[in-house]
């Protein structure tokens, strides 16, 4: 995380965020109240703002060359300068418009630049939607997949949201989209997914390894521990998801302050040939 912003620093981004998720929803309503029907395709503007020029300058070149959006000249007045924009045509659903809008509000902090405004721009008596035929379902799948690779954030969501509304037990889909939501701030809603792509396919190693990660970056150690456990009871799990597996168990113990079996569980996966595994052995066990 970038700590020097000057203009919207760290803690006005983490005071404000709660604020940003509640005006998301509150857009989303009255977009319905205004005869948006849901997954209607609709463009979005928006405006930021900062304090200096270069740091609009800089957000723009980034937003041109990782996401399809359109971006108008800055502008200055009063100290301040803006930058306005247009994205593509994005299916609205209240958590479309959620993730869109927190990754924007991220991107901005990323060049210490505040989120100042967003709107829809749509006409009710003209709306076209997604194709959800199940013959759509790899496009969109691999479509969420170079919005990623591009840093497009939102819109690999949005488009495993929309592999998701045409099979729901497409397990690639959960785990990569639980992936973008915790990059997201949003750990609980990664959780859900996780959970159900684990509840679809038990044995889902990559799956339970970030679940385990997430619990015990926030505190579960215990729920950790179980799936980091559950990996390591499987007849078929490979040397290298043991190692992590070991690894990550030994972190946890560590926060557990046990630092017997964090020791214990780091040499586990030295023995899988965790070689990363020796700066905590050196640091903690010797």
């Amino acid at each position: 995380m970038k700590k020097s912003n000057s203009y919207f620093t760290w803690k006005n981004f983490a005071d404000n965020f709660q604020n940003e998720v509640t005006g998301a929803r509150d857009v989303h309503t009255n977009m319905l109240k205004s005869g948006v029907k849901e997954n209607s395709y609709t463009k979005m503007d928006f405006t930021f703002i900062s304090d200096k020029k270069e740091n609009l300058i800089n957000l723009g070149d980034f937003i041109k060359s990782h996401y399809p959006y359109t971006l108008s000249e800055i502008n200055s007045y009063e100290g301040l300068s803006e930058i306005s924009g247009e994205t593509n045509e994005i299916p609205i659903t209240s958590e479309n418009l959620l993730y869109w809008v927190i990754d924007m509000y991220k991107r901005g902090y990323e060049f210490d630049a505040k989120l100042d405004a967003y709107g829809g721009l749509y006409d009710p008596n003209e709306q076209s939607f997604p194709d959800l035929s199940s013959e759509k379902e790899s496009f969109y799948f691999d479509k969420a997949l170079v919005c990623y690779e591009n840093g497009d954030l939102s819109g690999s969501i949005i488009n495993w949201s929309l592999t998701l509304n045409i099979n729901p037990r497409k397990v690639d889909s959960l785990y990569s989209r639980a992936i973008v939501k915790n990059e997201l701030y949003r750990w609980k809603a990664a959780l859900g997914d996780y959970n159900s792509a684990i509840t679809i396919a038990p044995d889902f190693t990559a799956a339970l390894l970030n679940r385990g990660g997430l619990k015990d970056e926030n505190g579960d150690y215990q729920g950790a521990i179980a799936d980091y456990e559950k990996i390591l009871s499987f007849d078929h799990t490979d040397s290298e998801d043991k190692q992590s597996a070991y690894y990550n168990l030994g972190n946890t113990m560590l926060n557990l302050k046990n630092k017997e079996l964090a020791c214990h569980n780091w040499n586990k996966a030295l023995e899988f040939s965790a070689d990363y595994a020796k700066d905590r052995i050196n640091k903690h066990c010797v």
